[in-house]
């Protein structure tokens, strides 16, 4: 006879992981934004191996729907975890020096 149900202790997993990351995230100083940014998409890619697995393992619809939003959902973050680290990689590029407003009038005569 099972005390807990598997679905209860991995949703209560599920919201424990939800509310450690939340205030793992937000309380990280905008330095680190950029190389935890890198540890999240390798992280992320993990996820999406294991959603993998778990959904194509699992026999339940359920099971297999919340593989799928797993999967997607990662799968966003890892998307959005690469433009967000690009964007940031842009700012550190050098710049085209600017021209000159005469060089400008020259060019259109």
């Amino acid at each position: 006879m099972e005390v807990l149900n598997h679905t209860v202790i991995n949703l209560i997993i599920f919201v424990l992981a939800i509310y450690v990351g939340y205030h793992v995230v937000w309380n990280v100083t905008p330095a680190l934004h950029t190389p935890l940014m890198a540890v999240t998409n390798a992280i992320s890619a993990i996820v999406i191996v294991g959603a993998m697995l778990a959904t194509g393992l699992t026999l339940g619809t359920p099971g297999k729907f919340f593989g799928t939003l797993a999967v997607a959902l990662a799968a966003v973050n890892v998307f959005g975890g690469f433009l967000v680290t690009r964007r940031m990689l842009e700012m550190f590029r050098k710049k085209e020096p600017k021209k000159l407003i005469a060089d400008k009038s020259k060019e259109n005569a």
